[in-house]
């Protein structure tokens, strides 16, 4: 999800923009934004949605392109794979357009229909009549105050000597005349005697103002707030000494509340319908925005989904392909798939591994056999021509070492390097002749660790210069092979290692010698490690390190690694040679044993 908003981060900013923009242009057509009302402001708004929606859509467009583009000129493409990606695309486009078309119909049609002659009327009605009714309300407590003002003069006696009778006289008048609050008050608007509904109330006096304009007319003043949802009257007592009347009634809030919003409805209706035409604009630009995001979306979606499930089976008609001429390094590329897709590009992948692991042992095979071929015809030519030099060079010492007297010496020393030489020539025949005697591998059960054990202490008890570190992380392993041959391959590599260590030792006196030998068993297999810090094998060398008759050292036959290299793969192993920074790392796997 990240990877595709980042990919597509100028469409989301510019569908952003634009949705941001129709908005705001509806708002303003229904007098509700934050920019003022007018024809100026209305065609500058449509000029630049107009504007961005082109940019927005030739930025959708062009990506669907590029993507169906990408997907076309693939090298693991394939027709179906194009079919179904233009499928998909259809078939998300149609009903779109569809949903699209038929939404802005039923959104024209209800418009027309909230804008119906019918439908302004009772709109009208319904303000006027609650408006009549407020007014009716404000109107009565003209009436009132007059009323209550006549029978507070005729109890003026009662005021001044009884005022607890006094007050339930205003209670009887506030419940009698349905007013909230009944107040006497002297002409700075001082409180002399309340009666009210709710006695926690806080009294507020009438204006300065009020009071001087009552204090010379007998009729009664109206104060109206339309804040506070209070409509109050003021009148002067006659039968008092500076003192008026104050009667309070508060309006119902719920019919106030009702008649703002019957305004600002009727406010709103009437904008809309000034702009009905500028609404359908802005609102079909809105709608078609989302849509042609939410098309590209689906699209990608589609893309995607065909590329996901044909993509995969492209890389295995390709593999495929490529084994059918013999190129068995091929390999499927792993790509994000599902399960059962996964699953069989890892099996095939496992399939090509197992078939190259079976073409290199055959391979190996014949080479192995062709090399026993040579080295036998080899041992063989050699080791004839042998005796007879051997018996030649005993004849001449006997014949001519006691005629000779200076070069008596000398003459011996020729007749001593000519049977160094031969001796050097037999153990290279001795060699070549092992090689080829090389017999089939005589499969037991043996357990591992106790094989290979003996012969790392008998390394240890012959080369105490050099540190000997040996782990083994499981007990009881047991493989099948033939002992004598797994003992020879490992007495062998072992043997390699001490002889790079002692050569290294030998120019750097302070030299530390060490070999770590551990064993791990790893997917059915057992993994031995031998690491050495001598002087190692350059990454060169490596490729031919196991053919016959390679080496780099001075007197070696290039037969031992060859020999350990056959052995293993005579028993269904492998083995890795790796160089290191600091001498060298030998891996060498087995089959554990099944029965």
């Amino acid at each position: 999800m990240l990877n595709f908003i980042n990919k597509n981060k100028i469409i989301i900013l510019t569908f952003s923009i634009t949705l941001f923009l129709g908005i705001l242009t509806f708002l303003t057509f229904i007098d509700r934004s934050f920019i003022k009302l007018n024809e100026t402001n209305l065609q500058n708004l449509l000029i630049i949605d107009l504007v961005i929606v082109l940019v927005f859509f030739i930025l959708i467009f062009s990506e669907i392109y590029k993507i169906i583009k990408i997907n076309s000129n693939q090298k693991n493409s394939s027709k179906a794979n194009i079919r179904y990606i233009t499928f998909f695309s259809i078939a998300t486009l149609l009903p779109s357009i569809l949903i699209a078309a038929f939404s802005l119909s039923l959104f024209y049609f209800a418009l027309e229909k909230y804008l119906d002659k019918k439908i302004s009327t009772a709109v009208n009605n319904s303000y006027d009549m609650a408006k009549n009714y407020l007014e009716d309300i404000r109107s009565n407590i003209d009436a009132d105050i007059v009323l209550i003002s006549f029978d507070v003069n005729r109890n003026v006696k009662l005021f001044y000597d009884n005022k607890s009778k006094f007050d339930n006289l205003l209670r009887q008048q506030r419940l009698l005349r349905r007013v909230d609050e009944i107040h006497l008050i002297d002409g700075t608007g001082k409180q002399i005697i309340s009666n009210s509904n709710n006695p926690d109330s806080e009294f507020v006096p009438p204006e300065t103002k009020a009071l001087e304009l009552v204090s010379t007319d007998e009729r009664p003043l109206k104060i109206i707030n339309a804040f506070t949802n209070k409509s109050s009257a003021l009148l002067k007592l006659n039968n008092y000494i500076d003192t008026y009347l104050y009667v309070i009634k508060f309006l119902d809030p719920e019919i106030s509340n009702y008649l703002k919003k019957s305004e600002q409805a009727i406010s709103f209706y009437y904008t809309v319908e000034n702009n009905s035409t500028g609404i359908k604009i802005s609102f079909a630009l809105i709608y078609l925005i989302v849509v042609t995001l939410l098309l590209f979306l689906s699209i990608s979606v589609a893309i995607k989904f065909a590329s996901r499930f044909f993509k995969p089976i492209s890389n295995l008609i390709t593999a495929s392909i490529d084994i059918s001429s013999g190129n068995l390094n091929t390999k499927v590329p792993i790509v994000d798939a599902d399960e059962e897709i996964d699953t069989l590009n890892k099996n095939f992948n496992l399939m090509i591994d197992r078939l190259k692991t079976q073409q290199d042992k055959l391979l190996l095979s014949e080479r192995h056999e062709a090399w026993e071929n040579v080295a036998r015809k080899l041992a063989h030519e050699i080791k004839n021509p042998l005796t007879p030099i051997q018996l030649s060079i005993d004849r001449l010492k006997d014949k001519y070492s006691n005629k000779l007297s200076d070069e008596k010496i000398e003459f011996e020393n020729y007749l001593k390097t000519i049977n160094n030489q031969i001796k050097v020539i037999e153990h290279l025949v001795n060699e070549f002749s092992e090689f080829a005697r090389m017999p089939k591998p005589i499969l037991k059960k043996i357990d591992f660790k106790k094989t290979i054990l003996p012969i790392i202490k008998l390394m240890e008890l012959s080369n105490k210069n050099i540190g000997f570190d040996f782990s083994c992380y499981v007990d009881d392993i047991f493989i099948n092979a033939d002992k004598e041959q797994i003992n020879r391959a490992f007495l062998n590599l072992f043997k390699n290692s001490v002889e790079s260590l002692n050569e290294k030792s030998t120019k750097n006196v302070n030299f530390s010698a060490k070999i770590s030998i551990a064993i791990r068993v790893k997917d059915n297999y057992i993994c031995s490690t031998i690491e050495d810090n001598g002087i190692g094998f350059s990454k060169e060398n490596i490729k031919n390190i196991v053919k016959p008759y390679f080496t780099t050292k001075k007197d070696g036959t290039g037969l031992g690694l060859a020999i350990v290299n056959k052995i293993i793969n005579d028993h269904d192993g492998n083995i890795i040679f790796l160089p290191k920074k600091n001498g060298a790392k030998i891996t060498i796997n087995l089959p554990i044993y099944a029965s």
